[in-house]
């Protein structure tokens, strides 16, 4: 007879934080072994935040868990191919290696790589600290430069710093407008929200009006009371344009409260003036009319927000767009205004409740002074851009980068013209991947140590809480015990960090994580702004280990008691601490979004800065832009589906499961003008590459505009996933070009690449 108990975690695998309830099942069997296995998953109805709600994609974290392709062993290549060994020979081999290569070039040859899958992930939200501190390179790359960087580095020039951005109020707006983004399908991006959808149903339900302007009539334009079918990369125009409108047609509304903390209103006026509805129309593709209306309708709404995504950041003119979203939702109003756009009060605290409220040492690029050496792309909030890692590798030859780690990423995947990466990967001296998959990226890796599966860790949305339309908190201790033998991730992180300082391979991870509690501890007895500020940091020690606790576990007690509605070890008994969240397995409500400026701001001068002068300048390279992209051929757009979690979810079957997905969208009168016809194969062709691909057509993209999904391209030898090699696809990013870039946040543009295609005879 089995026994089954119920164990409650926040999903793992995307943005929205949804609540789940997991059977864990315990057969005779299994008792006599001390295993336990995963029977049914579905949406926790009594979670605070989802109420239920759950997505596909959570639904399959037991097959995520179970899958035979999934690392338990680390993986040394040995002659060219990788062979399983245990623990201790990996963590010899790294250690020998690594420290070899550090002393021989340097800790710039080392360069690092994380994945979008850390932003999930409290070990490596808490720890890939550690082990950059212990690698001490300035050569640092991430996902964030092929994805939301833009909008963090708009949101930093003007509040002060790049984690203080501004979500739609989504559940008391009366108007939403939406600009690249399908939360049908993404659940979400940079707004954490579960059940997206259901929130935008709401909207209309309450008599509220939705806006989505998108190339393509997604899932979500299809639920909208207005579709503007936009040409892509156009949308700074469109949103510049009504600025313009909402200037000229009087429609400014600002708060009063708001309009005090302004700087650059003026600036605004001045520049929008180019930027007429006539002006832009030919390049946006919409009609100057509809802008104005568009105008008009936000002005005269009750409560509006503008929510810009992936479609907005990843074009030539990312950070402008980010910019400008916040610029609308000032002018009609509804800056930190209940329905409007807001900012959350993470349970965590962040640099928005730290420090001297209202001010701060604001925001800029490039503080290290460090640029890449080959094309000299700044830093932009701690890393170099993402496209640039393949030139770095394979164009600087004594100075250069000789060994990568990277976390939880498929750069080969996910990166611009990923056949340049793959190529120079090989000529690495070194390569380290913490990771659960031989993929098309660690297939190149000397070392692969794998992490513990979702299930096996414990749980806390460390970054995306910072973008919650509620604030709210849910800790999730892990569901299934570790595997014998097999480290949690954060003490292979902390580990990795140890060796790369000379600790060798039997540096205890303990050993850092006392460290970092120490330092955090002493930081914020040393705080004026910290409730503990004063206390004996040793008591405050003493505290944290009482009930055993450590790595994540005590870290995240830590942050919690000494956030904004912390328990402060004592001073607030009701308050935040890992103790109540343990006491509500299905989350705490702290409440509803309230207007957070001028505390909030981090800005050096204590005000919005509306106008800052590195975004100012970047008009006039917009306006400069209206010709070509009126004039601009096809161009190619990139998709998400709601199975996908970008590439590392395509091993499990039930996601990846009938008709293939990764075909070409195209409209029927381009098709027709092409010769083509459905389910046609044809060559698609950029400046840097081209890829063989079927066909789809379809009147849900407007005309001049194809798409294909990201992620896809799992036919390269030597992986390991079979599911995902029995449907490989293509990979988009072969099409995309490694040198264009936004150039104020080093994005890689992935939407609007001007492309050629033709029809490949039968």
């Amino acid at each position: 007879m089995s026994e089954t108990r119920l164990a409650f975690r926040t999903c793992p695998l995307c943005e929205a934080g949804c609540g789940l309830e997991i059977a864990v099942q315990t057969s005779p069997l299994q008792v006599i072994n001390k295993t336990e296995s995963i029977g049914r998953i579905r949406g926790d109805m009594d979670d605070v935040f989802s109420h239920g709600f759950i997505c596909p994609k959570g639904s399959t974290l037991k097959q995520l868990h179970e899958d035979p392709d999934r690392l338990r062993k680390p993986l040394i290549k040995r002659n060219g191919v990788h062979v399983e060994v245990e623990w201790d020979e990996a963590w010899a081999e790294v250690a020998g290696r690594l420290q070899d290569l550090i002393e021989r070039h340097g800790r710039d040859a080392v360069a690092v790589y994380l994945g979008n899958p850390n932003a999930h992930s409290l070990s490596a939200m808490l720890y890939n600290r550690t082990l950059l501190q212990g690698l001490g390179t300035h050569n640092r790359f991430s996902a964030s430069t092929v994805d939301q960087l833009p909008k963090q580095v708009a949101a930093g020039y003007m509040f002060g710093t790049g984690v203080h951005v501004a979500v739609p109020d989504l559940d008391r707006t009366d108007f939403l407008m939406i600009l690249g983004a399908n939360p049908y399908a993404s659940n979400g991006s940079v707004c954490t929200a579960p059940d997206f959808p259901g929130r935008i149903e709401a909207i209309k339900t309450r008599g509220g009006t939705v806006v989505v302007v998108d190339p393509r009539f997604t899932r979500t334009a299809q639920e909208a009371d207005t579709w503007l079918a936009i040409r892509p990369a156009s949308d700074a125009l469109f949103l510049m344009a009504v600025v313009n409108v909402l200037f000229t047609e009087n429609l400014v509304k600002i708060q009063d409260r708001i309009a005090v903390l302004l700087n650059g209103l003026e600036d605004i006026r001045r520049v929008c003036q180019r930027f007429t509805p006539e002006a832009v129309s030919d390049a946006t593709g919409l009609d100057a009319e509809v802008i104005r209306q568009v105008a008009r309708d936000m002005s005269a709404a009750s409560s509006a927000a503008v929510y810009g995504r992936i479609g907005t950041t990843t074009t030539e003119f990312g950070t402008t767009a980010s910019w400008l979203v916040d610029v609308v939702n000032t002018l009609t109003g509804n800056l930190d205004s209940v329905g409007g756009a807001m900012f959350a009060k993470p349970v965590l605290g962040g640099p928005t409740t730290r420090g001297t409220s209202g001010k701060g040492s604001g925001f800029r690029i490039g503080r290290g002074g460090g640029k890449t050496k080959v094309n000299g792309y700044p830093e932009v909030m701690g890393e170099y851009p993402a496209a640039a890692l393949a030139e770095e590798i394979t164009h600087v030859s004594e100075s250069g980068i000789k060994a990568l780690i990277t976390v939880a990423g498929n750069p080969v995947l996910s990166t611009p013209h990923s056949h340049q990466l793959s190529d120079a990967l090989e000529q690495l001296e070194l390569m380290i991947s913490v990771d659960i998959y031989l993929n098309e990226t660690t297939r190149h890796a000397d070392i692969i140590l794998p992490s513990p599966s979702q299930l096996q860790r414990d749980h806390y949305d460390v970054l995306l809480l910072q973008f919650a339309i509620r604030n709210v908190a849910n800790y999730s201790p892990a569901v299934l015990p570790l595997d014998d033998g097999q480290p949690d991730e954060w003490e292979i992180l902390a580990k990795l960090g140890l060796i790369a300082q000379g600790f060798g391979p039997d540096a205890d991870p303990a050993q850092a994580d006392d460290l970092a509690i120490d330092g955090l501890v002493r930081h914020s007895v040393g705080d004026p702004s910290s409730p503990i500020h004063g206390r004996d940091a040793d008591e405050i020690i003493e505290l944290l280990n009482k009930d055993g606790r450590f790595g994540p576990a005590r870290m995240l007690d830590m942050m919690l008691q000494t956030g904004p509605y912390g328990a402060g070890f004592g001073l607030n008994p009701d308050g935040a601490s890992i103790e109540l969240l343990l006491s509500h397995p299905h989350g705490v409500d702290f409440g509803a979004l309230e207007p957070r400026l001028p505390d909030a701001l981090r800005t050096r001068s204590g005000m919005i800065e509306l106008a800052p002068p590195e975004l100012l300048a970047d008009v006039d390279r917009l306006h400069a832009a209206i010709a070509e992209l009126s004039q601009r051929g096809l161009v190619l757009i990139g998709r998400r589906h709601l199975k996908s979690n970008n590439s590392w979810m395509h091993n499990i079957d039930v996601l990846t499961k009938g008709s293939m997905r990764c075909s070409l969208l195209m409209h029927p009168d381009d098709a027709a003008h092409l010769g083509l016809i459905d389910g046609a194969r044809a060559m698609v062709s950029s400046r840097v590459g081209s890829l063989e691909v079927d066909v789809e057509l379809t009147d849900d993209i407007r005309s001049g505009v194809v798409s294909l999904p990201h992620g896809w391209g799992h036919d390269h030898p030597g992986t390991k996933m079979s599911v995902a090699a029995s449907r490989a696809g293509v990979n988009s990013n072969i099409l995309s070009d490694h040198l264009a870039m936004d150039p104020l946040s080093g994005t890689s543009v992935l939407n609007g690449i001007p492309v050629t295609i033709a029809a490949i005879p039968n």
